[in-house]
Parts: structure tokens; sequence; C-alpha cells
């Protein structure tokens, strides 16, 4: 086997971002994953492997950072996700829209490989939502899953007529302890917070409201087997990723075993509207037929798997325990 691949992860202090680059560094060494954003990294992130500033609307930027760290593959994790996103358009459009312009462009200049991820909010209210199959009608009504359908689209593109190796898995919500960056399906993740803090949660969704869901660490073995997987083996560039789907009021009833008296109350607001038109069901066969796409957590192993990590690390540190070095899984 040659060198190991390097790797640039750009948006890389966002959700995905710093996880990813722990287990790419695990499997190759931390000096080929250099993590990149605009934002100062804390001591921590500094001190883990390489970190450089990055503005992926910066074209020549790119190029340079390219060519100067011998780059082979792009893990290209800059977005404003769906919530967020429909507060400031323009710059939706810019991050989202032209980001993955330079990105792709980048990708086939340089011959890198590329992964640009999407999401269960490429869907709109016309796909069927249970189950949701890889190829259907998408007509999302949101500008985030108006720019992922686009990068999904411009990404094929770029494969069948330059044969630019584009990869791109569409995540469903995903759940981590780091606190929520302006999903709709973040309710998952924040009530972990409240209800270990508080014991209460004021919930922005329906109790009914189903929805695809996957844990981290699952995401990120997803995506590492599928930029490994031999090009050949690949049917299609763009799948579907799952791990369970679950609602409000299921979640919380496995967490109430950890929090006897939780109070979860229902206050429905403008996200409702985005998580009613996305999928409730995902079907992901396609992914575990031709790359052998297999999820290893279920609802149970994620709640228990939540409830320790915040716990340890935000509420035991919060309340004097000492900084402690975040738990994640092993991957």
């Amino acid at each position: 086997m040659g060198r190991p691949p390097k790797i640039l992860i750009t948006g890389g202090l966002g959700q995905l971002g710093i996880e990813c680059a722990k287990l790419l560094r695990s499997q190759y060494g931390s000096e080929n994953v250099i993590l990149s954003d605009i934002i100062k990294p804390n001591d921590a992130i500094s001190e883990s492997g390489p970190y450089i500033f990055a503005d992926i609307l910066d074209f020549k930027g790119l190029q340079k950072i390219v060519v100067d760290h011998r780059v082979d593959w792009l893990i290209h994790f800059s977005a404003l996700l769906s919530a967020v996103g429909e507060q400031n358009v323009p710059l939706a459009v810019r991050v989202n829209i032209e980001g993955v312009h330079n990105v792709i462009e980048l990708a086939k200049q340089y011959n890198l490989r590329i992964f640009v991820p999407s999401t269960i909010g490429a869907f709109g209210p016309d796909s069927p939502r249970n189950p949701t199959p890889n190829v259907t009608i998408q007509r999302p009504h949101t500008i985030y899953g108006v720019s992922k359908v686009h990068a999904e689209l411009i990404g094929e593109y770029y494969y069948h007529k330059f044969g630019l190796d584009f990869r791109c898995l569409r995540f469903p919500g995903v759940i981590s302890s780091d606190p929520p960056g302006g999903g709709t399906t973040d309710y998952a993740v924040a009530i972990f917070h409240e209800a270990l803090r508080t014991g209460k949660y004021n919930c922005y969704l329906r109790p009914d409201t189903r929805l695809p869901m996957m844990y981290i660490e699952d995401c990120l073995r997803s995506l590492h087997e599928f930029m490994c997987a031999p090009s050949e083996q690949l049917k299609r560039r763009v799948y579907n990723v799952t791990a369970m789907s679950f609602t409000p009021e299921e979640l919380v009833e496995k967490l109430s075993k950890y929090v006897p008296n939780l109070h979860v109350t229902y206050q429905p607001d403008s996200r409702q509207q985005i998580a009613d038109s996305w999928p409730q069901v995902f079907d992901d066969s396609e992914a575990r037929r031709d790359w052998n796409w297999q999820h290893k957590y279920d609802l149970d192993n994620l709640v228990d798997f939540m409830v320790k990590d915040v716990q340890e690390n935000y509420i035991n540190v919060e309340n004097g325990g000492g900084q402690q070095q975040r738990a994640s899984a092993t991957m």
C-alpha cells in the first residue's frame, strides 16, 4: 500500500468535523488530516493535529492549501443548517451553493476524491415519506434542502462529465453530545442536555413527529467506509444512510428510565413545518447492498451512550468536576 491519503476537512469546527478528524487521524496519522474553518480553534483542537484557516468562498486560498499540503481527499462539511439557513437565505446560498461550486471545481482540477454530505432535508412534501427510497422525487422547501439537491446533482454531473470521484451520503439527524447547531432534528440532542440539567424540556416538534436518526459514531464510520469503498462497487454516487427512526415521545420514554421525573412539554414552532416535509423512515438498502453498510447503534444504545457522555463531559464539568477529555465511543 502507498502513503496514506492527505485529507482536508472544511467547516471542521461544526458537529461532525472534530470527531471526524479524530477518527481519520486514528487511521491515517495525525499529520495526514488537516482540520480547517474560519473560526479560531481552542487549545485542545490546536494541540490535537494540524488546523488551518480556510474560507470556502476563497477559491485561490483553497488552491494554495491543496497544493501546499498535497491534499488527496476533501471532506466538505461547511454548510448552514436547515433552521439557520431559513433565517439568512443569502448567506445560505453563498455558503451552501457557491462554496460547493468551489470545492467541486477544486477537486476536479487537482483530481481529489471529494465527499459532500447531503441530508434527509434534500426531500420535500411530494417525496414518499415512509419509506423514502434512494431515487425519488425530491423538491425540498428549505434553502438548505435546495442547496443539498444542487450539491448532489452538480457532483453527479462532474462524475459523469469529468470522471470526478464525487461521493455523497444523505445523513439523517445526527446525534452527538455536542450542543445543538441549528438543525431541525436538534431536539434529540438538546433534550439530553436539558433533561439531565433541569429534569424538563420544551420540545419544538409534536410528540408524534417521526424522523430518521443516527448516532455520530455510526455516521462517521459510514463516511469512512464509503470513502474507502472501491469505485467499481458503487452503483451510484449518492446514497441514503440511516440507523433508526423515532419520535420525540419514544425518545422521552427511553430517557425517562434515566430521568424518572422528566417533564416534557410540546410547543411546535416553524421547525415543525420543515420536519413534516422530511422522510419519516429512510430506505438505505442500496448502501447496505453495494458497500455493506451496517449500523451499530439502535435507540437503546444511543440513549445509554448519550446520557453517559453528556453527564460526564458537560454536567459534571459544569459542576466543578474539572475539564475532562470529551468522551466519544471508540470509532
